[in-house]
């Protein structure tokens, strides 16, 4: 049996007859941490939107835990956070918790939740206030937070550190270790090249909606002579 959990095979999409993928083809295997670097508008949002079924493919196939990624069933066991995440701004911190977990159908538990916001570097009182009170950082963590409590196998993460001060970022790299240890697979974009030079198994690059590279932050290094993941990242684009 394959432990592949996400597989993308041949993914072709576009716009307006402009493409965004071609052929993009690859696996991520079960307890993996793997990251997806590009420049903007590389086309790794669309791809996480294709996986999501958020829009249709093209051409090509994508499964998730080996069930068709338009069947509802493939997405029950993954939790995501988008790039420009907002929740409702009428709700308080304390509601959008009980709502999504209710949602992933996981409990609500004051202690575990109050742990997780400590673990953000969030505040408690946060719980109570509006989400308009928020501001760009405290909406972030809220939304790691109710992604992170949601004890799913599979973390589809947009730029989750966007928006993070230095502190966030590293306690979320903590949290994102514990998952690791849990054996639970993480597969997030980023433009935060140390960040997935430190935590990732393997990575791709994507570039002009093509998969230009797909290995380990060393074996890229490796391939261009670089001295760090930015210079080979540079080289790989350029090639």
């Amino acid at each position: 049996m394959s432990d592949a959990v996400l597989r993308f095979a041949q993914v072709t999409k576009g716009y307006a007859g402009v493409p965004v993928l071609s052929d993009f083809t690859l696996e991520v295997q079960r307890g993996e941490f793997f990251a997806l670097a590009g420049v903007n508008g590389a086309g790794k949002t669309t791809l996480i939107k294709c996986l999501l079924d958020f829009c249709d493919t093209n051409g090509g196939g994508i499964e998730i835990f080996g069930v068709p990624h338009r069947a509802t069933a493939s997405r029950a066991r993954l939790a995501y956070l988008p790039e420009r995440f907002n929740p409702p701004f009428y709700l308080t911190g304390r509601d959008f918790l009980h709502y999504l977990l209710k949602l992933h159908g996981a409990p609500y538990e004051e202690a575990l939740v109050t742990r997780m916001f400590g673990a953000l570097d969030l505040e408690s009182s946060a719980l109570d206030r509006l989400a308009r009170a928020y501001s760009k950082g405290m909406t972030q963590k809220l939304g790691l937070a109710a992604c992170l409590l949601s004890g799913k196998d599979l973390y589809v993460l947009d730029e989750p550190t966007g928006g993070l001060d230095p502190k966030a970022r590293a306690l979320l790299k903590g949290e994102l270790r514990e998952l690791k240890r849990a054996g639970r697979t993480v597969f997030f974009t980023s433009h935060a090249l140390a960040d997935i030079a430190e935590i990732c198994d393997r990575m791709a690059v994507l570039h002009g909606g093509r998969l230009r590279f797909a290995g380990t932050p060393r074996e890229l290094m490796g391939r261009y002579g670089a001295r760090d993941l930015e210079q080979a990242f540079l080289a790989c684009i350029a090639a």
